[in-house]
């Protein structure tokens, strides 16, 4: 093995001597930016767990009660407006088609798994626990639901956002205001 190596070794030695500096060639496209979304204010999920028609879901209302919001895990998140049949929500189109295809007002916006955000319009509900008087529990300002692959959060200064963290996408709302994209608590918020 000595005899290997005294011969492996045996060969001209290469020197350089030029310092050139390396310089990369600029780029088109910026990096991309990516933030973490933050685990500083979590709820606990087992508060807002709630069996509807045998699944399980995780059932939120606003603390002004207007907003009934759910995460469907694995599934999406979304929200529809608890005073009324249609969503109330400036930046909403006048209609949507439904599941049987006819257009008609939205009455939720939702982000499902792997999907952009989207207003739709849905045959029934799907965000509330029902009409026989229950009502979710509210989820307090500054606050992140985060189960099964979303987030949800409301805010007083910008709404309720929730986030798909498996794609990426999300959505912010209030009553004046939407956004396609989610907006975190920030870390240093009561």
């Amino acid at each position: 093995m000595l005899a290997v190596a005294a011969v492996a070794c045996t060969g001209p030695t290469v020197i350089t001597t030029d310092d050139a500096t390396y310089t990369p060639a600029p780029s088109s496209a910026p990096a991309p930016t990516t933030t973490v979304a933050s685990n500083a204010h979590l709820a606990n999920a087992f508060d807002f767990a709630a069996e509807v028609d045998g699944d399980t879901a995780y059932y939120f209302t606003s603390p002004s009660r207007r907003w009934e919001c759910a995460i469907v895990p694995r599934v999406r998140a979304g929200c529809q407006n608890a005073q009324s049949s249609t969503l109330g929500v400036t930046g909403a189109p006048p209609a949507v088609p439904g599941p049987d295809g006819t257009s008609g007002a939205p009455n939720a916006v939702v982000v499902d798994r792997t999907a952009p955000p989207r207003f739709a319009r849905l045959d029934t509900p799907a965000f509330g626990l029902g009409e026989d008087g229950q009502e979710a529990a509210v989820l307090p300002f500054n606050r992140i639901l985060a189960v099964a692959g979303f987030r949800c959060n409301v805010q007083e200064a910008v709404g309720i956002s929730c986030l798909s963290e498996s794609s990426g996408n999300g959505f912010t709302f209030s009553a004046d205001e939407y956004r396609p994209h989610y907006v975190d608590v920030p870390a240093d918020a009561p």
